[in-house]
């Protein structure tokens, strides 16, 4: 195919490119190159295409700055019109529902986790997509087929994940007698209470955060080898490591800011940027505005993966972003095109950068890309779609696990015992009836 630059063919054979080079494609190049690229594709939009696609609200401006401009590449290449409406990450699966029970309103969702299983009878197969892009970059990570692979068919493809890492005021933490962050949970809790007892406390979300909350409780779970179901999805949540998480996770709690329990995804973005908040976890949204707005608190913070507990080894739950087609959609062969084009080196490379590490690639060829090495506070969060696991854990990815992370059942339970509402076993008993309704069992 042609259409490609020496610079973009160096770089994705690992070439010493720099970062402002990679990213310094202009908007006609850009054009040029998607024209080129639309008269190559296996995919050939249909006569007149207008796409309504819906997408969460971007957290880093200049991403969402780069996206816009693929958009517009493709628009002018192709002749489709897309029309991209942007919605709050809890807002994503409710419209995205009506959207697929009406069979109207959206041809594509840019959605969360597991939403292409919450609506998989309502997909289309994109596993053509997905085999050119693997082959062409290098294969997919596990957790990309974990997230969008059922058998044969593909029910989405994995665009990007934002790693849900720790984010902590390096000078608070030396304080508190830690000079880089601890590996264990024993030590995370030491930390936390020498935060809070010199004034300086974390934080992090026990509400109905779809992002935070569901991202380090998942991990919470699994650090102490609790899951929710076994390897057959039979629901095991009530168990002797269930009730240690929880234990520990209260003890946590109790050195936290006030107000999480009422916290969404943006939050601790807000608290932390004010100098209320000195360790929480997040994307790399809030070093992203800091280095813009505060650059005092972005040269005293660093980012570092949840530690290990007993489990003893990573078990993480990252923010997956996949993008589905329905399969009412009049347009099939635009949408498969604009997905397709969306993870082209040309433009992927150069948007990724612009997020500045707030999008992580499931395609193992991105690996290379500068933005990683760049910054070394911007590293950690190169891997977190091979270290990420998806929100059934030991079980099957489906409706099921799709309609438990959808419905904050996990996060509840963690709620519900760490504030008082309910005690150790009635928080684990109450959050097992609701898998057992889900699973059937």
């Amino acid at each position: 195919m042609t259409g490609f630059t020496p610079d973009r063919r160096s770089l994705m054979k690992g070439g010493a490119l720099t970062l402002a080079a990679a990213a310094a494609m202009s908007a006609d190049q850009l054009l040029g190159y998607a024209k080129a690229w639309a008269q190559a594709s296996p995919w050939k939009p249909e006569a007149g295409a207008k796409i309504n696609l819906m997408r969460w609200k971007r957290f880093v401006e200049a991403e969402d700055v780069a996206f816009m401009k693929i958009v517009d590449a493709f628009q002018k290449a192709t002749g489709v019109t897309i029309s991209v409406s942007n919605e709050s990450y809890d807002d994503i699966q409710p419209k995205a529902s009506v959207a697929a029970n009406t069979g109207q309103g959206l041809d594509m969702v840019w959605g969360l986790y597991s939403l292409p299983h919450l609506l998989s009878n309502k997909v289309t197969d994109v596993a053509d997509v997905a085999k050119y892009l693997g082959d062409k970059y290098g294969g997919w990570t596990k957790s990309a087929e974990d997230y969008c692979k059922v058998g044969n068919k593909w029910v989405g493809i994995p665009i990007a994940a934002t790693g849900g890492l720790l984010n902590y005021r390096i000078a608070a933490c030396e304080k508190a007698g830690f000079k880089e962050f601890p590996k264990d949970t024993a030590g995370m809790l030491e930390l936390f209470k020498g935060l809070q007892k010199n004034g300086t406390p974390g934080g992090m979300a026990l509400g109905h955060a779809s992002g935070d909350a569901n991202g380090w409780l998942h991990w919470a779970l699994w650090a102490f080898g609790g899951n929710m179901v076994d390897e057959k999805d039979k629901v095991v949540l009530n168990s002797p490591e269930t009730a240690a998480s929880l234990e520990y996770i209260k003890q946590l709690y109790a050195t936290f800011i006030p107000g999480t329990v009422s916290w969404n995804d943006s939050s601790n973005n807000k608290a932390f940027l004010a100098g209320q908040l000195h360790c929480t976890n997040n994307g790399i949204s809030i070093y992203v505005t800091a280095k813009k707005e505060a650059p005092q608190i972005a040269e005293d913070m660093n980012h570092a993966y949840l530690p290990v507990g007993p489990f003893g080894k990573p078990a993480e739950l990252h923010l997956a972003f996949p993008m589905l087609i329905f399969n009412f959609t009049k347009y099939p062969q635009a949408c498969k095109a604009f997905t397709a084009f969306m993870l082209e080196g040309d433009q992927f490379n150069p948007w990724i950068e612009a997020a500045q590490g707030y999008l992580s690639h499931f395609l193992l060829a991105y690996d290379k890309n500068p933005v990683w090495t760049a910054d070394p506070k911007t590293t950690p969060y190169r891997d977190v779609a091979k270290r990420a696991r998806t929100p059934a854990g030991l079980g099957t990815l489906g409706e099921n696990a799709a309609s438990a992370i959808a419905d904050f059942i996990l996060v509840d339970m963690f709620a519900n015992y760490c504030t008082g509402r309910e005690d150790l076993k009635g928080s684990m008993a109450s959050a097992e009836r609701q898998l057992k309704r889900i699973y059937r069992t």
